[in-house]
């Protein structure tokens, strides 16, 4: 899926991989700014976001899926708990991932082309099931019986009536970009390092799995999807290897002496001791 190859973490970064700076600012801001406005775009199909989700919640049922309900059971039995997991929801998602795409630019120039090649792809695909199938999340679907812990314990980062929001089309939940970000985050990390700690990065993506089902904004589908739209992003766009470095071998010498070869020679064989004892004698 991946190359594991990456330089040791006490290596110095190869700043000759490394793009300008404002390039990437430029970039990824576009990136961003074109990725709301599609949103955007694709609000307003409240009637077949709703259809949709009546047909993911019976798809699940009917491949027996665990129910979004029970991790909602287990953060709801505290509301300590449900209030992190929401604001684990709202405050996490975009700045893990700025943070790892800014650490990887300084540390691991070469690792951040390949992890904002994935992420730009991963997010174009999403955009586009956006438009294509619009849904309505677990939270708004009635017969799931879920509650919006945003809205009722808080803090929530969407307007109390979905029709209208101006900030954010919560008609989009098929992928989860949240969970389609953070196991990018946790892999990109992984493979870019070398701790003996660093398969800890996993729990990211774990966390918010359980966050994004827990807090009725996802189904279980919507991870599915998305981890299999990455698993086609990591296929299509590998890693590149590094260069493998050449011995170095020096220029022959211009006043006619011998000059070592950078690659050993191996040893002669003995002569036999009588053909030996003849050349000597000569």
């Amino acid at each position: 899926m991946m190359y594991a190859g990456s330089e040791p973490a006490d290596r110095e970064p190869d700043s000759s991989a490394r793009p300008p700076l404002v390039r990437e600012l430029l970039l990824v801001v576009g990136l961003f700014v074109i990725y709301k406005l599609g949103r955007q775009v694709a609000n307003g199909h409240v009637d077949e976001a709703y259809r949709n989700a009546g047909h993911v919640w019976d798809f699940e049922r009917s491949v027996h899926l665990p129910g979004e309900g029970a991790v909602q059971s287990l953060l709801l039995h505290n509301e300590t708990l449900i209030h992190l997991a929401n604001t684990y929801y709202a405050t996490v998602h975009f700045p893990a991932t700025l943070l790892f795409l800014v650490w990887l630019y300084w540390r691991r120039p070469r690792h951040y082309i390949w992890s904002r090649r994935i992420l730009a792809a991963l997010t174009g695909a999403a955009l586009v099931l956006h438009l294509l199938f619009p849904l309505a999340p677990p939270r708004l679907l009635a017969v799931t019986g879920l509650v919006d812990t945003g809205q009722v314990y808080g803090p929530s980062v969407y307007g109390a009536t979905p029709a209208t929001d101006s900030m954010a089309n919560q008609f989009a939940a098929m992928p989860s970009l949240h969970f389609g970000w953070a196991v990018m985050v946790a892999v990109g990390l992984i493979v870019a390092t070398r701790s003996r700690w660093r398969w800890l990065w996993l729990l990211h993506p774990l966390v918010t799995l359980l966050v994004i089902v827990g807090t009725a904004n996802h189904y279980w589908l919507d991870s599915i999807v998305v981890s299999a739209l990455l698993a086609v992003a990591f296929a299509a766009l590998r890693l590149p290897r590094t260069a493998p470095v050449r011995a170095h071998l020096p220029w022959p010498s211009t006043t006619g002496d011998p000059v070592p070869s950078a690659v050993p020679y191996a040893t002669d064989p003995a002569l036999p001791a009588a053909y030996a004892s003849t050349g000597a004698r000569r």
